[in-house]
């Protein structure tokens, strides 16, 4: 299964981005990097920077349809960033429309909420953002995961680093499942 992880050029979380990136590799799956410009994303430790990763496809270059999944990791400025390209939030968008799963950390729910995708689904988050999922029409709750089975895709969220072990857990047992179902399993 070939995953999406969906970056902004600067200001992911690096553990939110490592951690499950390691995660899918390890169920056998092929994560690639796609981010807002060309090179290498610059992640961070909270408010501190942190290591580059090479970027594999801009999000301009790429489409749902070339991926079967698609995790958003978080930090404070990068799904802020995302939110406000245009490309970003429709590439998002297109994972719901073709039905795919996606899984979303922290912050990123922030894409998700500019993307329109919250509507009528539980989710959580980092808990500044409960808010901003009501306004949008999502039901918030405070959990370590969330999987949301509303049609027409799955939705899986953590609240924060500290929930990273759960949330791997889950993406990567949604995602084999979806493969399954996928390939007629």
């Amino acid at each position: 299964m070939r995953i999406a992880f969906l970056t902004a050029h600067e200001g992911v979380e690096q553990i939110e981005l490592t951690d499950p990136w390691e995660a899918a590799k390890h169920a056998g799956h092929e994560p690639r990097l796609i981010a807002t410009r060309p090179g290498t994303v610059r992640a961070f430790h909270h408010l501190d920077k942190a290591d580059t990763f090479p970027v594999d496809q801009t999000v301009s270059d790429a489409s749902a349809d070339d991926y079967d999944a698609l995790v958003l990791p978080g930090g404070l400025a990068n799904p802020d960033a995302l939110r406000m390209d245009g490309k970003a939030v429709a590439f998002v968008r297109s994972f719901f429309d073709a039905g795919k799963p996606v899984a979303a950390i922290c912050h990123a729910p922030w894409t998700l909420v500019e993307a329109d995708v919250v509507r009528g689904r539980t989710l959580t988050s980092w808990p500044s953002l409960r808010t901003d999922i009501r306004n949008a029409g999502g039901h918030w709750v405070d959990e370590q995961v969330q999987v949301c089975q509303a049609a027409p895709s799955t939705l899986i969220t953590s609240r924060k680093p500290g929930d990273l072990k759960a949330f791997c857990a889950a993406f990567t047992a949604e995602f084999a499942h979806s493969s399954g179902v996928a390939a007629g399993r």
